[in-house]
């Protein structure tokens, strides 16, 4: 695909913003065959450290598309717990970050930015129906019903343009969106705002410290002690009142700040010196006709539970599968709605979660972080010091059925083996829509109206279990989960997350025909 005039270009989705968020939702929608364009007003990868962790989830997406975290030397995990820890370095919170999340994967996983995105646009660069345009920065919206137009003008000589016609837009375009701005589309501001110094470390390979992940509740310094990808490490301090950001940012100040933690410029350079601002916010509209935000675009986060990028990674995954779909000829336009339903809800729980996080760990004054203190140190000594699990956190309304327990939150993921492969199962098996009975026949499971639906969604009806069946397990995670929901038949999604779950057949039918009319299909 490419330029097929001078200054136009068409395309099936155009995408503004080509950092992970963009990125991935290119190349989704480019293994499918789908011509994208990513226009990026940057004329080079940006190489200074941003975000620095992903969770479980994000790992299993990578995955999907050949990036295993466990084994790339771009990621980490240093299957540590997490501390939360008071002036005097007495534990107030520990978070279980050793454990496999449900999902497969390890909980929490550091990486470099620049190096994550460059193995992105590698996959993208791979893709002969996805085109790349570095340095363009658009100027122009507009969009009726036949399809969006965006204006690009030449970053660097500010003189050439190109316009760029798609059946649908995506300003994945970071916190201040043009696309977003030229919708008008209103943000909600929770009024959150904590300026941190962030200081990303390059330390000498002898330096060491433990544990590798901490939070140090100091209210005369809140401050992060975090890995930011291998052979990296990150510092985040809280700018008190008092202090002047923009001197707190160079370089003599940040020394003095380090000072107590061993670094030094003869042992540790800095990478990057800045201060952020958290903030914590939403957009009230995701979908506009033929046009869609997603990622900082859509929403903000305070990084406390390092879920911004992450969530935006997942708006990438629930777009994808819904665009491919409607580009397919499968479902109806309006499918679109439940992404904006769904994901704004979950989102939202984030934005709260790392509220509330932020209001625990940025008290400066002495009294209230003494009360802290106290009553987070009983809440620990009464559950004999066990350490804290992450949840699964629903959706909002959309392709699911909300009464139904499982159904709304990430599937589970186990070991299993398939055609002879042994792995987990999005590896051994795939991805896209199942249906899974778990210790259960699949014998004329659905109707031949429904067999013959899935086969359009290019779905699979497969029976799991420890001997005998379509996928053999090789742990007890889909017995466990068959157990806890007291269900033996789940819907699958492509984006991992189950559309319901079932305890008999009928009843399987019957939520099948429900998501069915969802999809509009």
């Amino acid at each position: 695909m490419g330029i097929q005039k001078p200054n136009k270009i068409t395309a099936e989705v155009s995408i503004i913003g080509a950092g992970p968020v963009g990125l991935l939702l290119a190349i989704l929608l480019g293994r499918q065959g789908k011509r994208v364009v990513i226009a990026e007003r940057w004329p080079e990868l940006y190489d200074r450290p941003r975000a620095v962790t992903m969770d479980a989830e994000v790992a299993r997406i990578l995955a999907s598309l050949g990036i295993d975290v466990d084994h790339d030397p771009a990621f980490e995990n240093h299957n540590e717990l997490y501390y939360w820890k008071n002036a005097d370095l007495h534990d107030l919170q520990i978070v279980d970050w050793e454990s496999l999340a449900p999902c497969g994967w390890h909980v929490t996983y550091w990486f470099n930015q620049p190096e994550f995105e460059a193995r992105l646009i590698e996959i993208v660069q791979s893709l002969p129906s996805v085109t790349l345009l570095r340095g363009w920065t658009a100027i122009s919206l507009e969009e009726d019903d036949s399809g969006t137009q965006v204006q690009l003008l030449d970053t660097e000589t500010q003189t050439n343009t190109i316009h760029l016609f798609a059946e649908f837009l995506v300003g994945a375009d970071g916190a201040n969106s043009f696309v977003r701005e030229q919708l008008n589309i209103e943000v909600v501001d929770k009024g959150y705002f904590f300026d941190w110094l962030i200081l990303d470390m390059l330390p000498d390979a002898s330096y060491q410290t433990s544990p590798a992940q901490w939070q140090l509740c100091d209210p005369k310094r809140p401050t992060t002690i975090v890995p930011g990808g291998p052979g990296r490490r990150r510092w985040e301090f809280m700018v008190l009142p008092t202090e002047d950001p923009v001197e707190i940012a160079k370089a003599e100040t940040a020394w003095l700040l380090l000072k107590p933690w061993g670094l030094k410029p003869d042992n540790a350079k800095i990478e990057r010196s800045a201060v952020y601002r958290f903030q914590a916010r939403w957009a009230k509209q995701w979908v506009k006709e033929r046009c869609l935000i997603a990622g900082d675009a859509a929403h903000l986060m305070p990084p406390f539970a390092g879920e911004g990028m992450c969530a935006g990674l997942r708006d990438a995954v629930a777009l994808s599968w819904r665009l491919n779909a409607i580009l397919d000829g499968l479902m109806p336009r309006d499918v679109l709605e439940s992404y904006e339903t769904e994901r704004i809800v979950h989102a939202q729980h984030y934005i709260q979660f790392s509220q509330d996080l932020g209001e625990i760990i940025c008290i400066a004054d002495d009294a209230a972080a003494a009360a802290r203190d106290k009553r987070m140190i009983a809440d620990l000594a009464e559950r004999n010091y066990e350490p804290i699990t992450g949840d699964l956190v629903k959706l909002g309304p959309g392709v699911w059925c909300e009464e139904n327990d499982g159904a709304g939150e990430l599937s589970p993921q186990g070991i299993v083996e398939y055609g002879g492969k042994m792995d987990r199962f999005d590896q051994a098996v795939g991805q896209g829509w199942f249906i899974l009975a778990i210790e259960r026949t699949t014998d004329a499971l659905l109707t031949h109206s429904q067999y013959a639906k899935l086969e359009m969604l290019k779905g699979s009806v497969l029976s799991v279990g420890m001997s005998g069946f379509d996928v053999t397990t090789k742990d007890n995670t889909y017995i466990d989960w068959a157990k806890k929901t007291e269900a033996g038949f789940a819907i699958i999604r492509p984006d991992f997350y189950v559309a319901a779950m079932a305890k008999t057949q009928e009843e399987l039918r019957a939520r099948f025909d429900e998501i069915l009319k969802r999809l509009g299909m």
